[in-house]
């Protein structure tokens, strides 16, 4: 949500900041900015509603010099998406400009004192009033930049990531974060800003990760300066990025979610690498290894997530309670921080997110804590906002996903809730040693049973064309398979724009079943297991609607096989761990059927990959 590029150095910044733009694509937009101050000080903004092709044909013929820069891709919040509301946003005299993630809350009271003081606005957005602001507290206070921004932000409520320019100080920058991400990569006479390390690391792999409330000074030619707003002194710690180039790269795919779909042999497997030894019985997981304690005496797990990720929580829950014998709560990140929930000091709560930086679940996060609660974190970006405030936990090792709709994160966070399961299940002695044993070998098959489903994309590609008109659809499925049918829905409604439901399969009677006749896809999880028969009695139901079926099942099935109009083999596997399976075939139907219609698959419209404000 929101993308922001920065350079200060002795190169180009039109070129890098245009290219971190294209990096930060996949965080969902629908307008782009630059601005460059030039050799001779001239302060330069150009900025367009719609994609960053529609900013470069429109500066192609404009002076996009300069050795200092910033960039911006926006996703609206106030005020509609055009070219007077996009970023960077000037100051009353024009010689400030400002980029920003977030929402400052409080900008409408802040608005209209600087109104009363003579102050004009071009646009709709909050960000224009706190660049205002910035300038005001610089001219009155006689204030360096780095110092008005300061002033400017204790009197802000809400979240923000921030980038300064000022023309008349065009050796600096000033970076400045809270609630969302921000991080600077240091060069050997450079320094790079941005929003993720994805446009940082072609050029570095050295970075500092902004804390909440502290703010960075960048001069050309000297050391990162950073203070916080107490204006505390802080020393910068630099980390070292993980991610490679070639990660953020299609790699010859026609989309990255295709790719992202086809690297889930490789993801599943890094995120059981070093923790799942099946020959040996044992399961290590680091970040989990101080809270064993609290493992083996919690009363009780609550997951808070958002999107994918919460029916990733809802798989968990089968996992946890079956296994480690414990009952579990999932909870919408969003709802839980806003009523009043109970929450003990022996209860374990998981955190779930790809990104790390969801706003709803960090401050989910923080009530938690709040009230004494174990919190642990499942994420997949290193040194994310979630990793860092959160007691422990695991990341997922999925790589890099660019997809805004998520795919290898989804499997990849299951797999290592399927480990964190089995290793409290192994702590509180709710399992035999026989299952035990059984579970972390049908784990470590996981990833050759995925390749062998890959395979069918073929099939599938076909499957997708007679269903690519469809205006609805329904996904069914029991047990563990219920939150695949949720996923497989939101898939498909999120990258084809087709109205899908998931249902657990009992209860398409209580409502769903009036939607059902000759026009009605219904996709159905149908695999061996305790719940098989009830499934086989739903499609039956289901078939004498003339509902269309298509079913997922274990290799070799011949009963629901017979009654499906498609049915789609998978390995057989564990009942608990079908969901693993079980979702790559619903994604590369999704995928497919969203080709098929046009639709932009890897950055639908209205949707963000990382959702950091409210």
């Amino acid at each position: 949500m929101c993308g922001i590029v920065g350079y200060i150095g002795n190169r180009e910044a039109y070129p890098i900041l245009i290219k971190g733009l294209q990096r930060l694509e996949y965080r969902g937009y629908d307008s782009a900015g630059v601005a460059m101050i030039n050799k001779s000080g001239s302060l330069n903004v150009y900025k367009r509603k719609g994609k960053v092709t529609d900013l470069t044909a429109f500066a192609k013929e404009q002076d996009t010099t300069g050795s200092i820069g910033i960039g911006h891709t926006r996703w609206a919040t106030h005020g509609e998406p055009n070219d007077v509301n996009s970023h960077p946003h000037y100051s009353q005299s024009g010689d400030v400009v400002l980029i920003h993630n977030g929402i400052i809350e409080n900008y409408a009271s802040i608005k209209e004192g600087l109104k009363k003081r003579g102050h004009t606005f071009l646009s709709q957005t909050d960000t224009e009033v706190l660049v205002h602001l910035i300038e005001e507290i610089q001219v009155h206070e006689k204030m360096k930049l780095g110092h008005a921004v300061q002033a400017a932000l204790k009197q802000v409520i809400g979240a923000y990531a921030i980038v300064v320019l000022d023309k008349n100080d065009p050796d600096t920058i000033v970076a400045a974060k809270k609630g969302s991400p921000m991080v600077i990569g240091i060069g050997a006479d450079d320094f790079f800003i941005a929003s993720d390390a994805s446009p940082i690391v072609e050029y570095t792999k050295n970075v500092v990760y902004l804390e909440d409330e502290q703010v960075a000074v960048i001069r050309k030619g000297q050391e990162l300066k950073i203070r916080n707003l107490k204006d505390k002194e802080i020393t910068p710690y630099v980390q070292k990025l993980t991610i490679e180039l070639e990660s953020i790269e299609k790699g010859g795919y026609d989309h990255f979610m295709l790719k992202e779909i086809y690297e889930q042999p490789r993801s599943v497997l890094d995120s059981m690498r070093g923790r799942l030894k099946a020959h040996s019985g044992e399961i290590k997981m680091g970040g989990i290894v101080d809270h064993e304690k609290k493992f083996e005496k919690a009363k009780r797990i609550i997951f808070v997530a958002c999107g994918t990720s919460w029916h990733a929580g809802l798989v968990g829950e089968y996992l946890f309670e079956e296994l480690a014998r414990v009952p579990v709560e999932v909870e919408y990140a969003s709802e839980f921080r806003y009523r009043n929930p109970i929450i003990y000091q022996d209860d374990i709560v998981i955190a779930i997110s790809q990104s790390g930086e969801t706003a709803d679940t960090l401050a989910a996060i923080e009530l938690a804590k709040s009230k004494g609660a174990t919190v642990l974190g499942v994420c997949n970006v290193v040194g994310s906002s979630i990793a860092r405030s959160t007691h422990g936990g695991s990341y997922t090792h999925a790589g890099p996903e660019i997809g805004v709709a998520s795919t290898k994160a989804f499997t990849a966070q299951v797999t290592v809730l399927t480990l964190m399961a089995l290793h409290m299940a192994r702590v509180r002695g709710t399992l035999s040693e026989s299952r035990y044993r059984q579970l972390l070998y049908e784990m470590e098959a996981i990833p050759s049973k995925i390749e062998q489903v890959l395979q069918l994309n073929d099939k599938l590609r076909e499957i997708a064309y007679t269903f690519k008109d469809s205006r609805n659809a329904l996904y069914l499925g029991r047990g563990v398979s219920f939150p695949v049918a949720l996923e497989g829905a939101l898939k498909l409604k999120e990258i084809s724009y087709i109205h899908a439901e998931g249902y657990p399969a009992a209860e398409m009677k209580h409502g769903p079943i009036a939607l059902i006749d000759e026009e009605m896809p219904v996709f159905v999880i149908a695999t061996q297991g305790a719940n098989y028969e009830k499934v086989v009695s739903n499609i039956q139901e289901v078939k004498a609607r003339k509902g269309r079926i298509t079913s997922v099942v274990t290799s070799g099935d011949r009963e629901v096989k017979e009654m499906s109009d498609y049915a789609i083999e998978i390995p057989q596997t564990d009942e608990l761990l079908v969901p693993l399976i079980a979702v790559i075939p619903l994604q590369l139907l999704s995928y497919h059927i969203a080709v098929m219609r046009g639709c932009n698959v890897d950055q639908p419209r209205n949707l963000a990959k990382s959702v950091t404000v409210e």
